[in-house]
């Protein structure tokens, strides 16, 4: 939804926020750009909103090394994947939302991804959507509990 999960830039706006600093990590990928805008997730983790991001292992492994030790503190990383390469395509051609050559590309990427799972603090290999979501939930009821987390009053 614009203006909730995504703003629409124009890629001469995109370009321009990147370079006056706006993302906290951003990408080209298959030809579209995306990104994570500084300012409202810092906001929203200030205002104790969990931040739920869907990103790729190149901008998960750029917010971990941004330098910002508020967003470091608050980043819980995981990492959802498939049992196998052939678990995924079965998945994505049940969708039918892609053609075999989309299908083929987002493989080549999920299996070069793939390789990069320890890199997160958790790990989801993912089974159904019930039981993923199950195990997330999990993990942030854990994190919400962590010492460093608590503040007391």
């Amino acid at each position: 939804i614009e203006g909730e999960d995504y703003r629409f830039l124009s890629e001469a706006d995109f370009v321009a926020r990147v370079k006056a600093g706006e993302f906290l990590e951003h990408a080209k990928v298959h030809e579209h750009y995306y990104g994570t805008l500084r300012r409202p997730l810092i906001d929203n983790l200030r205002n104790g909103v969990d931040v739920l991001i869907d990103i790729d292992t190149q901008g998960a492994a750029a917010i971990r090394n941004c330098g910002d030790g508020f967003v470091q503190d608050a980043l819980t990383d995981v990492f959802i994947m498939p049992p196998d390469l052939e678990e995924l395509r079965r998945r994505l051609t049940k969708r039918r939302t892609e053609t075999a050559q989309q299908i083929e590309t987002r493989l080549k990427t999920a299996a070069s991804e793939m390789k990069h799972w320890r890199d997160y603090r958790y790990t989801i290999i993912s089974k159904s959507m019930e039981e993923d979501l199950q195990k997330f939930r999990q993990i942030m009821g854990a994190e919400r509990i962590l010492s460093r987390r608590l503040i007391l009053q």
